[in-house]
């Protein structure tokens, strides 16, 4: 085995299945904690695996109860490098979803490595960080985590500071160091002596810049060789894949060059979208003005549970069987980008019946996954996309899968996966998880025809 990963959402934990398999390895993607005999039995052929978690919903109370016995399960598996995967814009306060928390965990589960290596940045996902400050695409600019527009406005954990050490230092009380774009212009042994020099300052965390590809090749030999005598606990995007997979490749014991993926097209595609981001709303109306059926799911379908909301969920669902049948494709959607007034109307309804954000995230993933598995049973679709990295992990896992494995790429972050189910209507079913911010806005279109 080559590495284990754990992701903090379902949506980033398939861009980490996507990354390792394009890089050549055999991979599955688990919805919970795997043992160590029934790997040894049944996956032993697989070069890693990786556990879908929902940690980025999460308090640190609940983390501690759910991520400590999770890493130390993924220690017993003796992975060289073991992944704790956040989300590229580094997604995460002190009250959800706490990076700072995991490394705390992480220094107790993993007590021997001489630092914690931190890495955000990933190129392929147009995500850099330069002195220690990230940085995003949006369109055809480069904007700092800070001023981007989608994480200034996240609705759960707003960025309000770009410098990731200082915004990580609210987090946890660990010394932060860091190994800079200028630090990674070195090559082998002064490279090695570079990090050397910043270890002898003794940062319980060490963050890592990332500007090129050429810097995730050096950042992978780094890990690599701090994970040959002992398991290395890395936290990061899936940048850290990505170095490793380019440092594997460059030292020969991956192929120079994986083998192409493709998909072919689908008869009918299925959408179903927690997400307010301004991207998933620009493929919404994309798609709906290319001949797909887009059907509002109201706020109150999630929280009301009086005969008048169920009869509404009802005919919602008969309308959207009653299309797909007909061979539409059909979008079902909670909100049209972050300004939508759907937004607040389900604040109300979460403080009015005594719900917190990460319960009311579950409560709308939970039914809209139930919502998917009636529609495919009832109408035989076999491509689903579901958009929102906080709901659709809450939604798969009302879906009855246990593994992913993947298909073919669709674009960085968002590849198309084989589910695997006990459960005949899903079994070998089609799915892609999609982070809100990611794809161009023909994306469900290049889904549903298997193109990259």
């Amino acid at each position: 085995m080559r590495i284990c990963y754990y992701g903090d959402d379902f949506t980033g934990s398939t861009d980490v299945l996507e990354a390792l398999t394009i890089g050549g390895l055999r991979m599955i993607l688990f919805m919970d904690m795997p043992d160590v005999s029934t790997w040894h039995e049944k996956f032993s052929q697989y070069d890693g695996f990786g556990v879908a978690g929902v940690s980025r919903t999460m308090s640190p109370e609940e983390m501690e109860n759910t991520l400590h016995p999770a890493l130390t399960a993924l220690k017993a598996f003796q992975a060289p490098i073991v992944h704790y995967k956040i989300c590229s814009t580094f997604d995460s306060s002190p009250l959800t979803g706490s990076i700072g928390k995991v490394i705390d965990i992480g220094r107790r589960v993993f007590p021997k490595q001489r630092f914690t290596p931190l890495l955000a940045g990933s190129p392929a996902l147009k995500r850099y960080t330069v002195f220690g400050n990230h940085f995003a695409g949006k369109e055809k600019e480069m904007l700092r985590l800070d001023r981007h527009p989608n994480m200034m406005q996240h609705p759960v954990t707003p960025m309000k500071e770009a410098d990731l050490r200082v915004h990580l230092a609210k987090q946890t009380s660990c010394t932060i160091g860091l190994m800079s774009v200028l630090d990674l212009e070195h090559h082998g042994t002064m490279l090695r002596e570079c990090l050397n020099e910043k270890l002898d300052q003794a940062p319980e965390v060490l963050l890592f810049d990332v500007l090129t590809d050429d810097h995730l090749t050096k950042i992978g030999e780094l890990f690599t060789e701090e994970s040959e005598n002992e398991p290395v606990f890395v936290i990061g995007s899936s940048g850290v894949e990505y170095a490793l997979v380019s440092h594997w490749q460059q030292r020969g014991t991956l192929p120079a060059v994986s083998e192409r993926r493709t998909a072919e097209p689908a008869d009918r595609l299925l959408v179903v979208s927690g997400s307010c981001s301004p991207a998933t709303c620009a493929q919404i109306e994309w798609a709906m003005a290319h001949g797909y059926a887009g059907i509002r799911v109201p706020a109150p379908l999630f929280f009301e549970e009086d005969s008048e909301a169920k009869s509404a969920q009802a005919m919602l669902l008969s309308e959207a069987e009653r299309l797909l049948r007909a061979g539409k494709n059909v979008i079902l959607y909670t909100a049209l980008g972050p300004n939508d007034a759907s937004i607040l109307e389900t604040q109300h309804l979460m403080r009015r019946s005594g719900h917190n954000q990460a319960v009311s995230g579950e409560r709308i993933g939970g039914q809209l996954g139930e919502m998917a598995r009636a529609l495919i049973q009832s109408t035989g679709v076999r491509r689903v996309v579901l958009a929102g990295g906080d709901t659709s992990g809450f939604a798969v896992k009302r879906m009855n899968l246990y593994a992913l494995e993947m298909i073919a790429p669709v674009v960085p972050g968002g590849p198309l996966c084989r589910a695997l189910s006990q459960d005949k209507w899903m079994d070998g079913l089609e799915i892609v998880l999609k982070g809100g911010q990611v794809g161009p806005p023909d994306f469900f279109d290049r889904v549903l025809h298997g193109s990259s």
